[in-house]
């Protein structure tokens, strides 16, 4: 099915001819947002190693997930698709067991494939067994679909029989990742190696106790947006954010540690990135699904010295969750199936030209669970731009800012006679891009009633734990 399916939407031939193409090692935190690094100026957090991996590699300043919630962009990282195409736009619904994943895709190229971690995207209950037929084209396989309790983690590999991971499992889930890396070091395939830890999404005050007692909640740099009465409540948290935030630098260090020492370091494709990120008491609010830059920016760091040398670069493109398989597909000469929507950036990191317009979609499609529409959960749809955000919910314009001189998005400039003109050529923009994805911008029942999803009085898909 699936050799049926890969066919080229765009051949590359990047790779010279002959030439071993590169191995892969994805990295993807859960609700690390793109300020909390050193290297972002964060005064407060300790992030040594992906400080300076930024230093070597490539950094996107405006990567965004355009569904900031997590199975929804997971969905779109495998597939290529945005969520209305692919279906996952709530948590706990199953991505289709056909989909062309770049997992299968990869593994059709030669690459052997391996996943340890966090799925979330197969919608049968967060600790049962996932056979391999629904394992999206990985072979090797130490995963569950989801769990937050790091120091108490359970795992499946290739039987139904349920394994543990020892002490706080991002740093079990990257020792098995540095093993499996020794293991291929010399081996005749290249690997697609994708590793998804958990944190630092909360609970945030269970990270090991070296790394909390690197924190003083009251000797910590709120962000501004944060008002006055979540200040207590954001600092604590924040403390615990940072804790999760360090271990897994380290971790990332450990992974680059065993890179050099195997040999692996010049040919392997390294990407860091988060599925969303976190409000923190920003605007008052916590977690994500919002369409504030607290929970759509991400990081995305990319290094990988043969193929792009090891200068510091800052690409402004707004990239989202639906471009990176395109992207990697593309760095590694591989043919983009015809099933992708998302935007192959592989010339722009190689100094090409932007294959985007300056601005890319964010959409909630059908608020849940912790947007839930009591506490003003609603559906938008947006654009963000290299300057500006611009959201609409069903009722019209929501919000407007000038994020470069409101980084801290304080003052709305929504439906603000000054700024008219600005908000109708944004409008228009969102306009055309709505059209091009034959989005209606419906209700959200209405999509939950067209994929047949059942969800509870908060819109969430109930699951079993």
């Amino acid at each position: 099915m699936v050799l049926a399916t890969v066919t080229a939407r765009a051949q590359h031939s990047e790779a010279r001819p002959g030439a071993r193409p590169p191995n892969i090692l994805f990295v993807l935190a859960d609700q690390w947002r793109a300020e909390a690094f050193g290297y972002a100026g964060n005064p407060d957090v300790k992030t040594p190693n992906l400080d300076r991996l930024q230093r070597e590699g490539i950094r996107f300043v405006n990567a965004v997930s355009g569904m900031p919630v997590c199975s929804p962009m997971r969905a779109s990282l495998l597939t290529g698709q945005r969520p209305l195409k692919h279906g996952v736009f709530l948590n706990d619904v199953p991505l289709n067991p056909e989909a062309v994943t770049i997992g299968k895709v990869l593994r059709v190229a030669g690459y052997d494939t391996g996943y340890i971690g966090k799925w979330h995207v197969n919608g049968d209950g967060r600790s049962n067994f996932i056979p391999r037929d629904r394992r999206q084209g990985f072979d090797y396989w130490k995963v569950l679909e989801c769990t937050h309790d790091y120091n108490h983690s359970a795992y499946y590999a290739d039987s139904p029989e349920k394994l543990c991971w020892e002490g706080y499992d991002a740093i079990a889930q990257t020792r098995d990742a540095q093993q499996y890396l020794r293991d291929h070091a010399q081996a005749q395939k290249p690997f697609f190696l994708f590793l998804a830890w958990g944190p630092p999404h909360d609970p945030y005050l269970t990270a090991p106790e070296k790394y909390r007692a690197l924190y003083d909640p009251e000797k910590l740099t709120l962000r501004p947006n944060v008002p006055e009465s979540e200040r207590a409540k954001a600092r604590k948290v924040l403390a615990g954010y940072y804790a999760h935030c360090s271990a897994l630098d380290e971790c990332l260090g450990e992974l680059r540690r065993t890179l050099q020492e195997s040999g692996l370091a010049e040919n392997t494709l390294l990407v860091f990135t988060s599925d969303h990120g976190d409000m923190l008491g920003s605007q008052g609010a916590y977690n994500k699904q919002r369409p504030w830059d607290e929970a759509i920016r991400v990081p995305l760091l990319v290094r990988w010295p043969k193929g792009l040398g090891v200068k510091a670069r800052r690409l402004d493109a707004p990239i989202n969750s639906e471009d990176l398989m395109p992207t990697l597909l593309g760095l590694c000469g591989v043919p983009i199936p015809k099933t992708v929507e998302g935007l192959d950036y592989s010339r722009y990191l190689r100094g090409g030209k932007n294959p985007g317009d300056g601005a890319t979609m964010i959409l909630c499609a059908s608020p849940f669970g912790q947007w839930v529409r009591r506490d003003g959960g609603k559906e938008y749809r947006g654009v963000r731009t290299t300057r500006y955000t611009y959201v609409r919910d069903l009722n019209g314009p929501w919000l407007l800012y000038d994020d470069q001189t409101d980084p801290y998005q304080t003052n709305n400039l929504a439906s603000q006679p000054k700024y008219a003109r600005l908000q109708a050529g944004l409008d228009a923009l969102l306009a055309r891009k709505l059209k091009e994805r034959h989005d209606a911008f419906l209700p959200g029942e209405t999509y939950v009633k067209q994929w047949g999803y059942t969800v509870d009085a908060n819109g969430t898909v109930p699951y079993a734990p």
